[in-house]
């Protein structure tokens, strides 16, 4: 089946979709209003929160699968080049690992929700430190890395252009967070760290870290 434009537009518009409800439901307004309408299924919420973003992935993902092909213009990393660009997404996959452990598994996955209700928590410590001293959005940046280093064919070459642009805009808007969240902590963070991509010359030392979150203890 040949892969036109009018394909690579349906495609991205499907991720685009994906990208603006996962986005518009993780929205701390779309929260509130659940906890005023509807507060008994609050502590739900992060369950099925994260339940819809796996329903949702099927429709776009069934395209890209339905869609992908081998034209002769496919980009391909020949050689060692195809060896160094499935070592860095095998690299970019261990980071997701170790990056993990910052987080709360139990939280992210909604469990705590789920046994504790939808109680107010203290505000946890401004993440500065491991791969946060040289981006602040380590999980985007790593899903940048997985997607630009496999073989493109035009459907996943339209796959990444999509879901490169949402993880910029999803940046942006986690940026709207943390600066609400955090003020001038986060505002001089952001000073000093880049956003998606690390930069030569812009990075904390893990010592200049240490000293940052003693001085932002929240």
């Amino acid at each position: 089946m040949e892969f036109t434009y009018v394909n690579a537009l349906v495609l991205m518009l499907a991720w685009g979709g994906y990208g603006a409800l996962h986005s518009l439901l993780a929205a701390e307004s779309c929260k509130r209003l659940v906890q005023r309408r509807w507060p008994r299924v609050q502590r739900a919420y992060r369950i099925a929160y994260n339940l819809l973003a796996l329903a949702l992935l099927i429709p776009p993902f069934w395209l890209l699968l339905a869609w992908r092909s081998s034209p002769s213009w496919s980009w391909s990393w020949p050689g060692p080049l195809g060896w160094l660009a499935d070592g860095l997404a095998l690299a970019a996959i261990a980071g997701f690992v170790y990056t993990s452990r910052g987080y709360g598994s139990a939280e992210f996955l909604g469990l705590r929700q789920w046994r504790g209700g939808a109680q107010a928590r203290e505000l946890p410590p401004l993440q500065v430190t491991g791969p946060h001293r040289f981006v602040r959005h380590p999980w985007y940046f790593l899903g940048l890395v997985i997607l630009w280093t496999r073989h493109m064919d035009p459907a996943l070459l339209s796959t990444a252009v999509a879901l490169s642009a949402y993880l910029w805009i999803g940046s942006l808007l986690e940026e709207k967070k943390l600066l609400t969240l955090y003020g001038t902590a986060y505002a001089r963070y952001r000073e000093r760290v880049p956003g998606l991509l690390p930069l030569p010359g812009r990075s904390l030392s893990r010592g200049e870290a240490e000293r940052w979150l003693e001085e932002h203890k929240t």
